[in-house]
């Protein structure tokens, strides 16, 4: 392996192409027509333009990543998160393409990656499931469903087979609503996945989603590196992860990380993968799904484990064994991820556009910032929200938590509606430091949540009067001299106070 493309973009692409490099490989990213000037083009050995903004064009055409592939000379693919990082197909186009696929095998992939094979998998290997339905069409499901769903009993999850991140997704809480449920979900998960197929689980309500991220080589070597608490949801879609979860205990830990390593073996996983389950009050737990690819979550794993899950990847995909046993491997202190969203929580958590005018992201001891953006970046309606991901490391969770308060209030990002303060607010309640959080968290908490901080007249001034110099032409990047400061360049002025803030795309 000596260059690697990595068929994503955001901060994830960012994150691969450090790592890669870190190992001595030459990277290629591509992009989109509305990332052509994004961080992870600027930051790669080479950036090839992969089509219009539209994903169907884009990051999701496997042809012309294959062909972007050729022309580079690379070598090798790394999916990442989202987008192809779960596609079957790709794997086997990769490999059909004398690709290394930075990945399990396409038949893990298909197996993991169908939430109906997989639990018929998972229950083969002893490993309880919850009690779901599943038609081999979708008009066999719309016909036989509200039986199915009658017989699992009220409320009901309408899931899709295909992919994850809670799309396709829809709590049913009466008959009445099964029908038009199935109808939204399978138009959601066709848009989604390519796959309209779609699923009937029993409804367990306010269970921890834990997970349990895995590692396995090419020679029969699996190991665990603990789980995640990933409960702290909106729409299905996780917004907040920490590990050791505060729910597991050690009896509990060894349970879910024995299913976890029996799951992979009865697939011959490899490489990077995560088991994910719903844990009861009372610690019974059952099998959710297995994400077949990097979690947007790793970091915290990395932090507390000491293991960089990416360069783990990389090694196992060209043929290294992996290099410690499970003896080897141990928790040390704690850690917490919070996704920065261009959202807004207060109205739904509708995506929002925008672009980025004033950006600081102050980093220090256990702060880790997982990253994205840059100055003046156009933020579009085209992909997945995330921005950034903030995350915190201490001795112990109290530690870990402070930090990642203090990350959150000195994060500064204008131009773009974000749920930083919302974050903020779900970090500084009683019921987290409380590690009361499962997955109807934010539901029985922040339901009516509205911003009650505001953003100073100071800094609200200073973003304004940067649009409007750089719109005008005159924001120059030359220092302002003492002398100058009754003069009309003394507007700068105000930058000086805050040493790291940029706006408008210069100093």
């Amino acid at each position: 392996m000596h260059k690697l493309l990595i068929a994503n973009r955001g901060e994830i692409a960012v994150r691969i192409i450090r790592a890669a490099r870190e190992l001595d490989l030459r990277t290629v990213a591509v992009y989109s027509e509305a990332d052509r000037d994004a961080p992870h083009t600027h930051l790669a050995d080479d950036a090839y333009l992969l089509g219009p903004s539209e994903p169907a064009q884009s990051y999701l055409d496997s042809a012309r990543l294959l062909d972007v592939a050729r022309r580079s000379g690379a070598d090798a693919v790394h999916p990442g998160y989202g987008f192809l990082a779960e596609n079957a197909a790709f794997a086997e186009d990769c490999q059909r393409a004398g690709l290394t696929y930075v990945g399990p095998s396409a038949e893990a992939i298909r197996q993991m990656g169908s939430k109906i094979l997989s639990k018929q998998i998972a229950a083969h290997a002893g490993v309880p499931v919850v009690p779901s339905y599943h038609a081999p069409d979708a008009a066999t499901l719309a016909q036989q469903g509200p039986a199915a769903a009658a017989r699992l009993g009220y409320p009901i999850l309408v899931k899709a087979s295909a992919g994850g991140g809670g799309k396709g997704m829809r709590i049913v809480e009466r008959a009445a609503d099964l029908l038009p449920a199935l109808a939204a979900g399978a138009r959601e998960a066709q848009q989604a996945f390519g796959d309209a197929t779609l699923m009937l689980e029993k409804y367990i309500p306010h269970p921890h989603h834990i997970e349990v991220q895995i590692l396995g080589d090419h020679f029969g070597k699996r190991v665990h590196l603990f789980e995640r608490e990933c409960s702290i949801q909106r729409r299905h879609q996780k917004i907040v992860e920490e590990t050791p979860s505060p729910a597991v205990d050690d009896a509990l830990r060894q349970r879910l990380t024995d299913a976890a390593l029996r799951l992979a073996a009865a697939v011959h996983y490899t490489n990077a993968g995560t088991v994910e389950f719903l844990v009861g009050p009372e610690g019974d737990f059952y099998f959710l799904e297995m994400n077949t690819r990097l979690q947007v979550e790793h970091p915290i794993t990395e932090l507390v484990t000491g293991i960089d899950i990416v360069h783990q990847q990389l090694r196992i995909a060209r043929g290294e064994p992996l290099a410690y046993t499970q003896a080897q491997l141990s928790q040390h202190g704690h850690a917490i991820e919070c996704r920065l969203y261009a959202e807004d929580p207060a109205h739904g958590f509708l995506p929002a556009t925008g672009r980025i005018r004033v950006l600081r992201e102050p980093h220090g001891p256990g702060r880790r910032i997982d990253s994205g953006l840059a100055l003046d970046q156009e933020v579009t309606p085209y992909y997945d929200p995330i921005l950034a991901k903030l995350i915190s490391y201490g001795a112990t969770r109290q530690e870990a938590l402070l930090r990642l308060q203090a990350l959150l209030r000195d994060y500064t990002i204008l131009g773009v509606t974000t749920n930083r303060q919302f974050l903020l607010d779900v970090m500084t309640s009683a019921v987290f430091a409380a590690g009361d959080t499962d997955t109807a968290f934010l539901e029985r908490h922040f339901a009516d949540w509205q911003p009650s901080a505001r953003v100073s007249d100071e800094i609200l001034a200073m973003a304004a009067l940067g649009d409007f110099l750089q719109r005008r032409g005159q924001l120059s990047s030359a220092p302002v001299a003492p002398a100058a400061a009754a003069s009309e360049t003394a507007w700068t002025t105000p930058w000086q106070r805050y040493d790291g803030w940029r706006i408008g795309g210069r100093p």
